[in-house]
C-alpha cells in the first residue's frame, strides 16, 4: 500500500493540537478592513478551533498522519485478593 500524501495547502493552513483538535485562522481578515466593524477585526486576529464535522474532514482527507490513535490500556482490571485466591484454587484442581 503506498503512502498517503498530506495536502501541502492544508499543512500551511491548519495545526493539530495535542488532543487532536484542529486549529485554523479566521476568515474575512485580509482586505477591505475599513468596511468591517472593529469587533470583527479584533476577533479575526486569533485562531480558533474547527467544529468536529469540519475537523474530521480535514483530518481524514488532507492530514492523514495527524490523526490521533486511540490508546489501548495495558492495565489489567483490579481483582480483589479473595477473588485471586479463589481463582488460584480452581486452577490448581
Amino acid at each position: 500500500m503506498p503512502k498517503m500524501k498530506t495536502k501541502s495547502s492544508a499543512k500551511k493552513r491548519f495545526k493539530v493540537t495535542s488532543k487532536g483538535k484542529v486549529k485554523a485562522g479566521s476568515a474575512f481578515s485580509s482586505h477591505m478592513m475599513m468596511n468591517k466593524p472593529k469587533s470583527m477585526k479584533r476577533k479575526a486576529r486569533r485562531t480558533g478551533l474547527l467544529s468536529d464535522p469540519d475537523a474530521k474532514i480535514i483530518l481524514t482527507n488532507w492530514l492523514p498522519y495527524n490523526r490521533k490513535k486511540k490508546k489501548v490500556s495495558n492495565k489489567e482490571p483490579y481483582i480483589a485478593k479473595a477473588d485471586r485466591a479463589a481463582a488460584a484454587k480452581k486452577g490448581a484442581k
